[in-house]
């Protein structure tokens, strides 16, 4: 789970979070309490079978601006899924709510994930969001399986050094890494920092998302790009192998 806080906001729990003083409302602009905010999505989380093992909460100085992160209790094995959460009483930005495998919520506004949905302090606002909310959510499960999926062919496929470093030159190709970047992923991927597993497209992935945490953030459309190109090695890869539908879960 991502929460980076290094542009003035800290961290704090959730019961300091309900003592914050929400602003009193205008004709055209109506703040809803951060802490209804993450009540709100809590509630249809669980409403919907999800259950949030994790969470953490930062704001700015001032109280005005809210970023949050849940982690979902995951029956897959050693990742979890994530909900990111953002709020403004001051007009900065609307509220945002996200979720997908990657989730950066950054208190420099950088905020994406795999869906969004965003939705300003107006007076309608409270209307309409909890049904917003609902919309989201309820094809989480459907979404959360597929992510599994693609995690498991990841895993499922094996890398030899040639199809490797095809691999890092097609990231290259596609704009998904600078040259800069090629000698920093290929250390990662023959000595990993982390144990992802024997030499296949997830090893692979996480060496690129790791390196490209900050660029990432910065450009969304990375993220698509990556997962293009990983896509396209697995399925040469694995054109004449079966994959398995799904990875038995971490006992």
């Amino acid at each position: 789970m991502t929460l980076m806080l290094h542009a003035g906001a800290s961290a704090l729990d959730y019961a300091d979070l309900r003592l914050l003083e929400t602003p009193a409302p205008t004709p055209t602009h109506v703040p809803i309490p951060h802490h209804r905010l993450v009540d709100m999505v809590r509630h249809t989380l669980g409403f919907y079978g999800h259950a949030v093992a994790e969470e953490h909460h930062g704001v700015t100085p001032d109280g005005m601006r809210y970023f949050g992160v849940l982690s979902l209790t995951s029956t897959y094995g050693d990742y979890t899924d994530t909900v990111g959460l953002r709020n403004s009483h001051d007009k900065t930005f609307p509220v945002g709510i996200s979720f997908g495998s990657r989730v950066f919520v950054c208190d420099n506004l950088a905020f994406i994930a795999d869906h969004v949905v965003r939705r300003r302090h107006t007076p309608n606002a409270r209307r309409d969001l909890p049904g917003l909310v609902g919309d989201l959510i309820e094809p989480l499960a459907d979404q959360r399986e597929a992510q599994h999926r693609a995690i498991a062919r990841y895993r499922a496929t094996e890398l030899s050094p040639g199809a490797a470093d095809h691999a890092i030159l097609e990231l290259y190709r596609a704009g998904v890494i600078t040259v800069t970047r090629i000698a920093e992923i290929l250390a990662r991927w023959q000595d990993p920092p982390c144990d992802w597993g024997g030499p296949s497209a997830w090893r692979l992935f996480n060496c690129v998302t790791q390196a490209l945490a900050g660029r990432i953030a910065e450009n969304p459309s990375l993220t698509r790009r990556l997962h293009e190109v990983i896509d396209a090695i697995c399925i040469g890869e694995s054109a004449d192998a079966p994959v398995p539908a799904a990875l038995p879960a971490a006992v």
